[in-house]
């Protein structure tokens, strides 16, 4: 991801966290390495202070975690976290429905000249 863009695509970060977290539970590291994989360069000092402000709100609820002689916090969705994802999906939908339109229907005139010429 052009980080110039960051801005732009940086709402899309909570969706993300809480799609994961209502499949399975996350934890911060897990979640930088996802989010890395699809160009999102998150670091210790942003992750985890985003899953606690998603837990002050209510969509994420944490427990410790005993994983190799460490303990980990790991965070899974509650009932709010999946209904403000579901809500976010049908935003996102329709968000996307209206972008892409218009590219759909400038390709679409695009072709048409091709065509004529």
């Amino acid at each position: 991801m052009n980080p110039k863009y960051y801005d732009l695509y940086s709402g899309l970060v909570r969706p993300h966290v809480l799609h994961h977290a209502s499949r399975e539970p996350v934890f911060g590291l897990g979640m930088i390495q996802e989010l890395n994989r699809h160009g999102y360069k998150l670091g210790p000092g942003t992750m985890y202070p985003l899953l606690q402000g998603m837990e002050k709100r209510g969509w994420l609820k944490s427990s410790k975690q005993k994983v190799s002689q460490r303990s980990r916090r790991v965070y899974v969705a509650t009932h709010a976290g999946r209904q403000a994802l579901k809500t976010g999906q049908e935003r996102v939908r329709e968000l996307f429905e209206e972008i892409t339109a218009d590219a759909v229907t400038s390709n679409a005139s695009l072709n048409g000249c091709r065509h004529i010429m």
